[in-house]
């Protein structure tokens, strides 16, 4: 980990994969991205964390161009994010997206939910396609499902599911929104497993998440926000051993002792 971690902060200034410099979100007369910089290395896992309304949602958002920015730049592997258009759907194939809510296609099989984006982004033939499929549902523990539709899958299995269809467009960066937040407790740990192996098996992946025990066990770096700001950031051993800003204590005293 702590090798990890220092590499990570020397390769992380000039070439990170992704990269903000300066960037600036409103919702009107909200500011919920305020003058942030980031730079995440490849087979980095960056962790976000932070209490309601800090700006990590919107911070992942922007990363694929769900959001857009009012001010700032955001890179992937060196090129500006595109405005729009087969740009934009070329990125959104290599910055793969797992939201709280699974948003699989529900009239569609399992199968078909994975193979999908292959054929019509990536124009890989459909054999190929559902061999790929077949097998990233087996990594992620649901191969006996393929034929299912999602309405019958438990939302553990739809997540896993979500993480699948990601990961076979090979995206060069994994972003997850709050994973787990819509899930039964007992449900967590199955996607949370299907994640730390992603992590160890080199993914560079951006987390947001209130699951602290991950954030310990997976990340390289933990990010925390506040208002719209990174307010600090560090290994998670550092972060969570000793937290630097009142406001990081604040949250963690909180969070912690539950």
């Amino acid at each position: 980990m702590t090798e990890a971690a220092t590499a990570t902060e020397t390769t992380a200034g000039t070439d990170g994969l992704v990269v903000l410099k300066g960037v600036n979100k409103h919702f009107g007369a909200l500011h919920v991205l305020q003058d942030v910089d980031l730079s995440i290395a490849a087979g980095e896992v960056v962790v976000v964390i932070g209490p309601s309304g800090s700006g990590k949602s919107t911070l992942c958002r922007t990363i694929n161009r769900l959001e857009t920015v009012d001010s700032g730049t955001i890179t992937v592997d060196g090129r500006p994010l595109p405005a729009e258009g087969r740009e934009l759907a070329r990125l959104r194939a290599e910055v793969g997206m797992v939201f709280q809510s699974f948003n699989l296609f529900a009239h569609k099989t399992v199968l078909e939910n994975v193979v999908l984006g292959q054929v019509k982004v990536r124009r890989v033939a459909r054999d190929q396609a559902e061999a790929k499929a077949r097998a990233l549902l087996d990594r992620v523990g649901v191969a006996a499902q393929a034929d299912k539709y999602p309405a019958q899958l438990s939302g553990g299995q739809q997540q896993r599911v979500a993480i699948a269809r990601a990961l076979a467009m090979d995206p060069k960066v994994m972003l997850f929104d709050e994973p787990t937040s819509a899930l039964d407790p007992e449900m967590i740990n199955e996607v949370l497993e299907v994640m730390r192996q992603l992590a160890a098996d080199g993914m560079t992946m951006v987390v947001v998440t209130h699951e602290m025990g991950f954030a310990r066990s997976a990340a390289n770096r933990v990010i925390f926000m506040a208002d719209g700001r990174i307010v600090e950031q560090n290994t998670p051993e550092a972060f969570f051993t000793a937290p630097r800003s009142d406001r990081a204590k604040d949250f963690l005293s909180k969070i912690l002792h539950h």
